[in-house]
């Protein structure tokens, strides 16, 4: 298992647009979340270990404040060509299991992924009302093998800030994980 590390997409940036599909076909775009106080985009996949690592704090982060106005999206850019267990099909199986209750969106052509400069699973990107970037970076300190439970705290006090109306603190420490699986001779410059 090779950890890569998020970019660290400059804050302020404007949130890039898409529109994917579930699983299911239904498409969800931006726009959807424009009348949110705040949008949490979530790159992840199905079988990096990672993801697993956190998917029941992920899934607890969605019950704890989809309530409270956030909106969230997970995507999946990963090559489904070499890496089957991240199939569309796939994805609805462990949207299911895992209790996920945002949309679980599959990202086929990967430009959702270079626009956002994704580079890792899971790398998550929070956006205010206006959807400017506001923190890019870790769920917690947990990793797969530290024994640091997950608890999403770093996420969990950028959220409530926002939701509180104050600032978001600035010291923000870069997501870990597996890289995002590119289709062959589609890699982003910003990557590697």
């Amino acid at each position: 298992m090779v950890a890569v590390n998020s970019t660290m997409l400059p804050l302020g940036t404007k949130a890039p647009d898409f529109r994917l599909a579930d699983s299911s076909g239904k498409f969800v775009s931006l726009s959807d979340f424009k009348n949110s106080p705040a949008l949490l985009v979530v790159f992840m996949c199905n079988h990096c270990p990672y993801v697993k690592h956190i998917r029941a704090g992920l899934a607890q982060l969605a019950r704890d404040y989809l309530p409270r106005g956030v909106a969230m999206a997970g995507i999946n850019s990963n090559d489904v060509a070499n890496y089957p267990a991240d199939s569309p099909r796939e994805m609805a199986r462990e949207a299911k299991a895992a209790g996920y209750l945002f949309p679980y969106l599959y990202d086929e052509t990967q430009d959702v992924a270079k626009a956002y400069r994704a580079a890792c699973t899971p790398d998550f990107f929070l956006f205010d009302r206006e959807q400017r970037l506001i923190y890019r970076g870790q769920l917690d300190d947990s990793r797969p093998g530290n024994d640091v439970p997950v608890t999403g705290r770093d996420l969990r006090v950028a959220l409530d800030a926002v939701l509180g109306g104050r600032p978001v603190p600035a010291g923000q420490k870069p997501s870990i994980g597996c890289n995002i699986k590119w289709k062959p001779g589609n890699e982003p410059e910003y990557f590697g």
